[in-house]
């Protein structure tokens, strides 16, 4: 399995960001571009055919389990582990094998807006590991980021522990070697903002209608800091965030 790093800063480095500068943990999709546009679709289509080629079942029952075992638990490929013992490496592979270059869209001038915001920048997503980087690189953010933790690296004790798990949490605030409050996660869903704030981490949240269950809040929750609708919020909002 890859290393979860694509730069990993001295021992040094680290504890001269740790006094100065906040870490901040991006989402991928629905966050750094939007993937309800087109990628999502694209997805769920290449998901249904993985769960059909390694359960070797219908496109119907597929589709069932594949929409079943993401409200359960998170992610999809954690229920055919659990249920069907599927090799979860695979899985991914083969249920993101497609160019997501031309199905990336993302809000003018990212690159830019990336390069103006201080601190350390890790990102934190549920995808798999080569999708994640194609769509950094796409977007022309893969020289700002210090790491990629993708769901290829979140197993603890021999089992997948992607976002909102706690334990996931505290491993990677442990592995960046700073105070939660100094770690500020932007994300698009409010469950994996409300295990974070509630661990002491400081949360933004990216307003996406896209995003499920996303219309069933107008406002700003008791555990996000901060509430945006773009990234470029972030280099001008004048509402600190709060520790």
């Amino acid at each position: 399995m890859r290393s979860i790093h694509t730069r990993l800063p001295t021992q040094r480095a680290r504890r001269a960001y740790a006094q100065h500068a906040p870490v901040w943990l991006f989402d991928l999709d629905n966050t750094l571009h939007d993937s309800s546009r087109a990628i999502f679709e694209v997805i769920d289509g290449k998901m249904t055919d993985a769960v059909a080629q390694c359960l070797d079942i219908d496109i119907d029952l597929a589709n069932e389990l594949r929409a079943r075992y993401w409200k359960r638990y998170g992610a999809t490929v954690i229920g055919l582990v659990k249920h069907h013992g599927v090799n979860a490496r695979e899985f991914l592979r083969i249920s993101h094998d497609f160019d997501a270059e031309p199905l990336v869209h993302s809000e003018p001038g990212l690159a830019r807006k990336f390069s103006r915001l201080p601190g350390r920048k890790v990102l934190l997503t549920n995808a798999p590991h080569d999708y994640a980087r194609s769509v950094l690189k796409t977007l022309g953010l893969l020289p700002y980021f210090d790491m990629i933790w993708s769901i290829d690296h979140m197993k603890l004790q021999g089992h997948i522990r992607p976002k909102p798990s706690r334990a996931l949490m505290r491993q990677v605030v442990a592995r960046l070697g700073t105070r939660p409050d100094q770690v500020i996660l932007v994300e698009d869903t409010l469950k994996n903002l409300k295990t974070a704030r509630q661990m002491g981490l400081r949360t933004v949240h990216i307003f996406h209608p896209g995003t499920p269950f996303s219309a069933m809040h107008s406002g700003r929750n008791s555990y996000v800091n901060l509430r945006i609708s773009t990234l470029g919020t972030l280099l001008t909002a004048k509402r600190p965030l709060r520790r």
